[in-house]
């Protein structure tokens, strides 16, 4: 009988830990969706136009999850293979360091976390499952150790010459994909404005200031308070624009986005949204607040869920687009999807050449949609980098 009670423990244990090891991928599988729909059909010359463009996207949480971003996935939105086959040139990373079990785009508190159970889960390092920063710092080490693994497929940019010399490898033929990494709110600082430098040495170069929740240097547009910068959160944002950090007011509160405005010498971005007169969303700033942030020369990234654009069909991104061309103006709108960031889409970045095609159908002309789909970041990126 001990022997068999031990074969049934073995057994068990196998059994949950094969279960654990499968949750990730099935979690994954639930929110990181692709709608289904129809194979897109691309006119040949929005083919051929898209394949001259530099795409830059500016907002992916792909290191959140359990998967090698060098292997191409059955499920998510990108990896290296799906990049280069929709052609683009360069890719936010943005990291995700805690998530509210109540999140919502209204009232949602910090007060847990489900974070903590998938670094467990994903058997991410023990230093992480306690530490925010290091968080952080372990998903740069997953996109450092994929630069290694792929050198020449995969670089990430630090500098304003790394675009640089991307883009020359590109037009010498080759198909080398940026990386730049980004926090999805500061609450990885854990309270510490040294912890800006920390960041910066392994490779962040945009910050976002909040997520979903309050923290401790301000509001979250979805938080409780809806206040402003601390003065903390004021001491943070002086700190990044010394570094050359690009400040990110996706998620912020309003009073957090006038506050960073008054205060910023530098043009800010919001990484990855819709506007509010395209689409009356909760998840979208008020109008005017993205106004004031084009005026001061920042740059909007149009994002591809229903959440900020009501839908996501690619004619109605490229509607969402269009508004924001004609609202701010052309030099200060770009691409930043979301994709791996719990959002559903209907379609991933191989097919993106989907919207090159939407954008031709609408009349785009060959400058906006050149800028569009990653001429502005690009120019964008350059001046606001550190350049060397």
């Amino acid at each position: 009988m001990k022997r068999i009670l031990i074969g049934l423990g073995l057994v068990i244990a196998i059994l949950l830990v094969t279960g654990l090891a499968l949750l990730p991928g099935i979690l994954e599988d639930r929110i990181n969706r692709i709608v289904e729909h129809e194979p897109y059909e691309i006119a040949p010359d929005a083919a051929a136009r898209h394949g001259q463009l530099a795409v830059v996207d500016l907002h992916a949480d792909t290191l959140l999850w359990a998967r090698d971003p060098l292997d191409r996935a059955s499920r998510g939105h990108v990896d290296l293979p799906r990049l280069v086959d929709g052609n683009v040139a360069l890719q936010v990373f943005s990291v995700v360091t805690k998530v509210p079990r109540d999140q919502r785009y209204v009232g949602t508190s910090g007060d847990s976390d489900i974070i903590t159970l998938l670094a467990m889960v994903q058997r991410w390092p023990a230093r992480t499952w306690d530490s925010l920063l290091e968080r952080a710092l372990y998903q740069a080490e997953k996109l450092h150790r994929a630069e290694e693994a792929a050198p020449g497929e995969l670089r990430i940019v630090r500098t304003a010459a790394d675009i640089d010399a991307l883009l020359a490898a590109r037009g010498g033929g080759s198909r080398p994909v940026g990386g730049l990494l980004a926090t999805e709110g500061s609450h990885a600082l854990e309270g510490k404005l040294e912890n800006i430098q920390r960041l910066y040495d392994a490779g962040y170069r945009m910050m976002g200031l909040t997520h979903f929740f309050d923290n401790e240097l301000g509001g979250s547009l979805h938080g409780i308070s809806g206040g402003g910068l601390t003065d903390f959160g004021r001491e943070a944002v002086l700190e990044m624009e010394r570094l050359n950090i690009i400040v990110d007011l996706a998620h912020a509160s309003p009073a957090v986005v006038a506050d960073t405005l008054d205060i910023a010498t530098r043009p800010t971005v919001v990484s990855h949204t819709g506007i509010k007169g395209a689409c009356d969303s909760p998840r979208n700033l008020d109008d005017a607040l993205m106004k004031r942030i084009a005026g001061a020369g920042g740059l909007v990234g149009i994002g591809y869920w229903a959440g900020a654009i009501c839908d996501p069909a690619p004619a109605e991104v490229v509607k969402s687009i269009r508004y924001a061309i004609d609202f701010l103006g052309v030099d200060h709108v770009a691409l930043g999807s979301d994709y791996d960031g719990a959002v559903p889409v209907a379609f991933d970045t191989s097919q993106l050449a989907v919207l090159t095609d939407e954008m031709q159908k609408a009349g785009f002309t060959d400058e906006e949609i050149a800028k569009i789909m990653g001429g502005n970041a690009i120019r964008f990126l350059r001046e606001q980098l550190p350049a060397d």
